[in-house]
């Protein structure tokens, strides 16, 4: 093994096949990065939990548990979110739709060039910091992992939104969606942006799925859908309803 800095990234590799396992940490290794090598999903989900990962790159192919419910978990935790790159011999449109709805935030299909890999690697961990650096700023007292908007309320840190006092149930994809235009109530944002910042300019990522989303999310916030506007040609923004016109809806509400 290399000699590798202490406080460099940790990355987590989940990988099926032993030797491509071996490979690809020898090659974070020459690449300056830590690495550990996992070949079963429960073992992976105690990883994250217990060494925090800056990065998972993530077969879909394991024994006991897929790809897909490991991502998913690990994007319901709470704590911090380690960067969650796919690595998968499966090439299917509905494979990788299926990887970014549970939240993955790239996509590399075998065999693949490990220049290109780490590229990825280095491109998704460089933009991880910067958001960390945006989000360390002091924040206003209503986004201390807060934030209400009329009947919305959006949990950031526990990823649970509510409306009217009722949780709903959204994927990882729409919560990011719908974070991102709750940030800034009443700006247009273009849809160009929006795929930038919520799917980052991934070549799947096209209108049609900015759509699906919007729809979506539309169809869960029910006679309050209005809230979601589009500006046709151009993009969608988030508004705050008149509190005259809110009506108070009935179901579970949320544990104070």
């Amino acid at each position: 093994m290399l000699a590798v800095d202490q406080q460099a990234p940790l990355v987590l590799v989940v990988e099926n096949e032993s030797g491509s396992g071996t490979s690809l940490l020898y090659s974070l290794e020459a690449a300056g990065y830590r690495g550990k090598v996992v070949d079963q999903g429960q073992e992976a989900l105690r990883m994250v939990e217990q060494m925090h990962p800056d990065l998972v790159l993530l077969d879909l192919a394991l024994p006991d548990i897929s790809g897909f419910e490991i991502c998913r978990r690990i994007r319901m935790a709470d704590g911090p979110q380690p960067v969650v790159i796919i690595v998968t011999a499966k090439n299917q449109e509905t494979d990788r739709v299926a990887g970014f709805e549970v939240g993955a935030d790239d996509f590399v299909t075998k065999p693949f060039s490990v220049r290109e890999l780490m590229l990825r690697i280095q491109v998704r961990l460089q933009a991880r910091r910067g958001s960390e650096k945006i989000s360390s700023k002091p924040p206003k007292p209503e986004s201390q992992g807060h934030m209400t908007m009329g009947p919305l309320e959006i949990d950031t840190v526990g990823h649970h939104v509510y409306l009217h006092g009722r949780e709903l149930n959204v994927s990882a994809q729409e919560m990011r969606l719908l974070t991102f235009l709750a940030r800034t109530p009443g700006k247009m944002h273009a849809r160009q942006e929006l795929l930038s910042e919520v799917w980052g300019y991934r070549p799947d990522a096209t209108s049609r799925t900015l759509d699906t989303h919007i729809k979506r999310l539309r169809d869960k916030l029910g006679k309050d859908a209005g809230m979601i506007q589009t500006v046709h040609g151009v993009g969608y923004r988030l508004i705050i309803p008149d509190p005259a016109s809110a009506t108070p809806a009935s179901g579970r509400r949320r544990r104070r």
